[in-house]
């Protein structure tokens, strides 16, 4: 069953499903995104306890309520590197001859992810994939304060980042939709990189009020722009997954599997 959900994807026209269940998601019809909300919230078991509205009549959309804020103080940011979103460790490890883990047997050339070279200072450096579940928190944050040099979206398929198809799909994180930050300090540097999934409707930066436009790369260089640790770096509109990858040869303070918190103390 899961070869053959996995082809599946492999054969649905992923754009435009993700366009079409994006284009309900932002519906302001009262009761359609009342409805899609309580249903969503049950299904999921949401945790409204922790979100700064807690009502679905308080929101404007679904979209809206998929992204909605938390209540301040309920992710304290600890460490020098904080997690940067809530969600499941999938992956995590040293980088290997220019290459990350994406499964068991899995690899993928970073450089293809970040689609530039890796600098020098990431020989040897590590990397970690947070998976995040509908149910979690789906705004993504910089682990750590320092100048954001640049930004690039990459345009790709969508296919679903659960374990089925980290498994089966080979250079998953590569062939999905994704956005590259590069944030450097005087003391290090790292990529924070939000990939797109099956079914979202978009990936969202911080400095844009709408998200990138499918399938059209967008790059933008920075001057100057300092981001403090914990800052919101952007956010899924349905999705996803993220991935540090750091220039730091410390090993990470969590372990595969395990479930983490934003602002959680990683390294």
């Amino acid at each position: 069953m899961t070869r053959i959900f996995v082809w599946l994807q492999y054969l649905l026209p992923q754009h435009l499903l993700s366009r079409l269940i994006g284009y309900f998601a932002a519906s302001q019809i009262n009761w359609l995104k009342q409805g899609l909300i309580r249903i969503f919230a049950g299904v999921y078991r949401v945790d409204w306890q922790i979100a700064a509205r807690q009502s679905p009549k308080e929101f404007v959309s679904f979209n809206d309520f998929f992204t909605r804020e938390l209540l301040p103080g309920v992710r304290p940011i600890s460490g020098a590197l904080c997690c940067p979103a809530d969600g499941v460790v999938s992956a995590m490890g040293r980088i290997t001859a220019g290459c990350a883990l994406q499964a068991k047997n899995h690899q993928y050339p970073i450089e293809a992810l970040l689609g530039e070279a890796l600098p020098e200072a990431f020989v040897d450096g590590s990397f970690l994939t947070i998976y995040l579940a509908p149910k979690d928190y789906h705004r993504v944050h910089f682990p750590a304060a320092g100048t954001l040099t640049h930004a690039r979206y990459v345009p790709g398929d969508l296919f679903s980042v659960n374990a089925a198809t980290t498994e089966y799909v080979p250079g998953l994180f590569t062939r999905n939709e994704r956005l590259v930050l590069h944030v450097k300090s005087s003391t290090s540097q790292y990529y924070l990189i939000l990939v797109g999934a099956m079914i979202v409707a978009g990936i969202q930066p911080f400095w844009r009020e709408t998200p990138f436009a499918a399938r059209r790369p967008d790059e933008k260089v920075f001057i100057e722009t300092i981001v403090e640790q914990g800052q919101e770096a952007g956010r899924f509109l349905l999705g996803s997954t993220a991935i540090i990858i750091s220039d730091s040869r410390e090993p990470w303070r969590t372990n595969m599997g395990t479930t983490v918190k934003m602002g959680q103390a990683l390294a």
